[in-house]
């Protein structure tokens, strides 16, 4: 599901062979048309109603978790912002330090959230650790020699900057599960077919406007839904912006 496009594409094609599968069993059965007709008219309706709900939710679902995500973008943007200022309350020596960890730290962040989800972040996503591990010992060892509450608002104020990187991993992991997409997939071939077995002179025209329809909507809640891939994505502007005003002037 990190490839919008691509299932837009492989839901376009099974939706309209489903819709033509069912044009041509209306062909070879034409018994009880009148009863069939009465039928079909009901379970359509109801299959069709409870797609538009499961579209409708699972986008509510993904702008929900696409604002989430924006939010702790800027939350972890705040969070380094103010160490950084916190960190001027340091000793000298342990000063220079952090504030370069902290710059680094910053430009690691900014390149995770610009990464794709066809790009290897592991080695990324390795120096993160490991530069995390580093500031908080440098905050932790510069406390402890002071042992004042100065140092410890400088203490808590780098274990914000490590927890906002946590709850921004955990609001990636958070996507709609795979079995409401199969779900919706399965609903969807359903409809298309009974749509198909409804026409009684199918034109190839008529029987690609509701598969495009809602392939163009699960592109769009694919799309949303995925933190690193498509088009729609959530950009570090907050983390840009902090990063170009510590730099040099």
């Amino acid at each position: 599901m990190d490839y919008p496009v691509i299932l837009c594409i492989v839901t376009v094609v099974l939706l309209s062979a489903s819709a033509r599968i069912g044009a041509i069993m209306r062909r070879r059965r034409r018994s009880d048309e009148e009863l069939q007709q009465g039928e079909y008219g009901v379970v359509l309706s109801a299959t069709l109603t409870l797609l538009g709900l499961l579209i409708g939710f699972s986008f509510s679902m993904a702008i929900g978790r696409y604002d989430q995500r924006k939010d702790y973008e800027e939350e972890e943007a705040n969070a380094i912002g103010t160490e950084y200022q916190r960190a001027d309350l340091l000793p000298d020596a342990a000063r220079s330090v952090v504030r370069a960890q902290l710059v680094q730290y910053l430009d690691l962040r900014i390149r995770r959230y610009e990464a794709h989800a066809s790009h290897d972040v592991t080695e990324l996503a390795a120096k993160t650790a490991v530069l995390q591990d580093q500031m908080w010992k440098a905050v932790r060892d510069s406390a402890m020699a002071m042992r004042d509450p100065i140092s410890l608002a400088v203490l808590t104020g780098m274990n914000d900057v490590i927890n906002r990187q946590g709850y921004t991993q955990a609001a990636r992991w958070k996507r709609i599960p795979f079995p409401a997409w199969g779900l919706m997939i399965t609903i969807a071939l359903f409809s298309n077919f009974l749509i198909g077995y409804g026409e009684s002179k199918p034109h190839i025209y008529t029987l690609l406007v509701v598969p495009l329809a809602i392939s163009i909507s699960f592109l769009l809640i694919a799309d949303i839904d995925s933190p690193q891939g498509g088009l729609i994505r959530i950009r570090p502007q907050n983390l840009v912006t902090l990063a170009d005003s510590l730099k040099p002037k």
